[in-house]
């Protein structure tokens, strides 16, 4: 089996399959988001502990708008370390009718699955998210910057551990 299927099974797996039972129950979106959140370089700062990310360093998610409300999706993680190989995964999303940019779904191994994300809080001016899964299984910080400014990080830590995600990894990112 070829490394990259290997990985889109790990990912979509440690999304789709983990059980419901988590500490944090996902609350609804707080707010709408303008719809250039879908565009761009997105760092990943913190993430709730999963199987599909295991060994999984500077790991960053680039959006590409295709039309009004779908949008490209290019994740690269590195092996071992901020400088390690990399790992890409490419899907397709699409932005959730009627959720005002806050609900939207990814399609993984080939469309069989679909796994809906919803952007739980963002900063005013979108240099970082908080993004979930519905169920509270899986929590991401998300920057616009590898590493953020030590007093924006530290509010959107307190407000990550706000909605209940506790336990929390730090991937490894390139220096800014």
């Amino acid at each position: 089996m070829g490394v990259m299927r290997r990985l889109t099974i790990l990912i979509a797996a440690s999304l789709l399959a983990a059980p419901m039972s988590a500490t944090a129950a996902a609350r609804p979106p707080a707010r709408p988001i303008a719809a250039s959140f879908y565009t761009g370089k997105w760092y990943e700062i913190a993430r709730t502990p999963n199987a599909g990310q295991r060994d999984c360093e500077a790991p960053t998610t680039e959006f590409t708008g295709r039309g009004a409300d779908g949008f490209s999706v290019h994740q690269v993680c590195r092996k071992g370390s901020a400088s390690g190989a990399a790992k890409a995964f490419d899907t397709t999303g699409k932005i959730i009718a009627g959720t005002q940019n806050t609900r939207f779904t990814m399609s993984f191994l080939g469309g069989l699955k679909k796994q809906e994300y919803w952007v739980l809080d963002c900063a005013d001016d979108h240099s970082w998210a908080i993004m979930a899964t519905p169920g509270g299984n899986f929590v991401w910080l998300l920057s616009r910057k590898a590493v953020m400014d030590p007093a924006a990080k530290a509010a959107a830590l307190a407000r990550v551990k706000s909605l209940g995600y506790a336990k929390l990894e730090y991937p490894q990112q390139p220096p800014g």
